[in-house]
């Protein structure tokens, strides 16, 4: 059984201390493939490192996370096209719109998403979406970018039935992590009303532990406890769901 992370931070200063037992304890729980979403400059050597030391599991996305679009966010987009330049990467995020924390740079982070929305189209690249409190913001610059060669991953989805049959209209899958497990999270009490083959596996670690984890940092080997859950949802084997998740990551990944 091989179960794909499509979004985990492993780079993150939460892993310092474990970085390598993490990633052990992950592949041990069958979890063999770490997609690696950038979040500005300050993080690229470190997610280089992590590649270099496990070649066969740790694929890079490169991009500007909108939290990160500030008052210097043309260097950082120059950044991303020069990184775009040098080597291969195996998706553009994570990349969106975030009203959650601040509203300042709205126009900003609309640019910065637009930018490398179109950005991928030229390396033919799938999208990582980050959205929280802008599905609006966000839908309206994916409508405007709709084509042949927009398709990504909406990365951590959160929102209602509309607005997910709305994500895969624009060629997206959807990210679904420890939310699912969540009393409150709602979103299982819909997925099983959208077919699996628009469904990727993530965690976004160190971030949203799934139940029984709740409120602790987050871990790739955690993929499992969600496969678990959309077994219960959809009513099929964690296996079944193992093997649909990891084709449709190879869908957006190339690999």
């Amino acid at each position: 059984m091989i179960l794909t992370d499509t979004h985990t931070h492993l780079y993150s200063e939460e892993f310092d201390q474990d970085r390598h037992q993490v990633i052990q304890k992950a592949i041990d729980a069958g979890v063999s493939r770490f997609f690696i979403p950038s979040i500005d400059s300050s993080y690229t050597s470190k997610m280089y490192d992590l590649e270099s030391q496990f070649p066969e599991n740790i694929f890079l996305m490169m991009g500007l996370h909108p939290t990160y679009v500030k008052e210097n966010y043309l260097d950082e987009l120059a950044h991303v096209e020069a990184e775009l330049e040098k080597r291969k990467f195996y998706a553009i995020g994570e990349i969106g719109i975030d009203l959650f924390w601040d509203k300042t740079f709205l126009k900003q982070q609309q640019h910065a998403f637009k930018q490398q929305i179109q950005l991928a189209k030229k390396y033919n690249l799938g999208i990582n979406i980050h959205c929280r409190d802008a599905f609006d913001e966000t839908f309206e610059v994916l409508e405007s970018e709709k084509d042949e060669k927009l398709f990504g991953i909406f990365h951590c989805f959160t929102g209602n039935l509309e607005q997910a049959n709305q994500a895969i209209s624009l060629g997206m899958k959807l990210g679904i992590g420890g939310v699912s497990t969540f009393k409150n999270g709602k979103i299982d009490q819909f997925l099983n009303q959208i077919d699996l083959q628009h469904i990727v596996l993530e965690t976004d670690s160190p971030y949203l532990a799934p139940v029984p984890f709740r409120g602790k940092r987050n871990e790739s080997s955690y993929t499992l406890l969600v496969a678990q859950k959309l077994a219960e949802i959809y009513n099929v084997s964690v296996e079944e769901i193992a093997k649909i998740t990891t084709e449709n990551s190879k869908a957006v990944f190339g690999i």
